[in-house]
């Protein structure tokens, strides 16, 4: 139980890392797993470990950017001294239509179960996680290299019903190829339109709220939560430790892309992937 407990806390510390740098927590789980195995757990408790610890990392974005995400505020009311009431904020609205928006194709692929056949052949194929991880980290490095002079999209009320649109196209990219990364293809996509690095990143955070929840519920819907109590102890464990970190790598994400670019996250992808490629054809994993 004791080594359960070490890896609950590196799978949830892997997690919080990577979920919200452009590097794929997907993959790194997936890889994670290959060497971390859990003890002595129910057949499918890794089947919705890795995706139910990502209501952790989900926490973080609602603790840390609730009062840009909760729509109804206290509004002062001009014939009542000291009155206050209830209101509907339409910006807040509005952001939540074009997350809704980014997040229909990938209901689509759901419905369609396009989702079941990506995971049944892509997310055991080391191989391709590897290539994935490379070719998205180019992208990066040439999207970085030619950067726009001046951002159409500076933030997140300028973006357009479209532009959430295609971002979600983007976001489904990343559902079905392992190793592509969510907050990286929905970067890519926001970037590739003339979204600043700050607002393409800010606005993947409001993104994950309902990809992940939806994702997690999914999963619990097919599998149910009848694990023991030591499963369930290391299930909340990781999200703990998910929460967490991801408070810590949220607030260095946004305060170093406002200096930096994400070319450092792009050459990283690379090595990882060169060396997950070499270690599947030398048959490691």
């Amino acid at each position: 139980m004791i080594l359960n407990i070490i890896k609950a806390i590196v799978f949830g510390l892997i997690e919080g890392i990577t979920e919200w740098l452009p590097i794929s927590s997907t993959g790194h789980l997936i890889l994670a797993e290959s060497f971390l195995h859990f003890q002595n757990v129910s057949e499918h408790f890794w089947d919705v470990f890795e995706v139910v610890i990502q209501l952790g990392a989900i926490m973080a974005v609602v603790v840390l950017y609730f009062k840009n995400i909760w729509p109804l505020k206290y509004k002062k009311e001009k014939h009542a001294k000291g009155s206050k009431k209830l209101v509907f904020d339409s910006d807040i609205l509005k952001l939540w239509l074009k997350i809704i928006i980014a997040c229909l194709p990938a209901v689509v692929i759901v419905v369609l179960g396009i989702d079941e056949f990506a995971e049944k052949y892509f997310y055991s194929n080391y191989a391709l996680i590897g290539v994935m991880l490379a070719i998205v980290g180019v992208l990066f490095i040439i999207i970085e290299n030619h950067p726009k002079k001046k951002y159409r999209v500076n933030t997140i009320n300028e973006l357009t019903y479209k532009d959430a649109a295609i971002i979600g196209i983007f976001q489904v990219i990343a559902a079905l190829l392992p190793g592509t990364s969510r907050s990286g293809m929905t970067i890519i996509g926001a970037l590739l339109i003339g979204v600043s690095r700050v607002t393409a990143a800010e606005y993947t955070f409001y993104l994950a709220i309902p990809a992940m929840a939806g994702a997690s519920l999914l999963k619990i819907l097919k599998y149910g939560l009848g694990f023991s109590g030591s499963e369930l102890f290391l299930l909340f464990l990781a999200m703990v430790v998910a929460f967490a970190v991801s408070l810590f790598i949220i607030k260095f994400m946004m305060s170093y892309i406002k200096k930096h670019d994400f070319k450092i996250f792009g050459w990283y992808r690379i090595v990882l992937g060169i060396g997950i490629i070499v270690l599947a054809l030398l048959k490691v994993f």
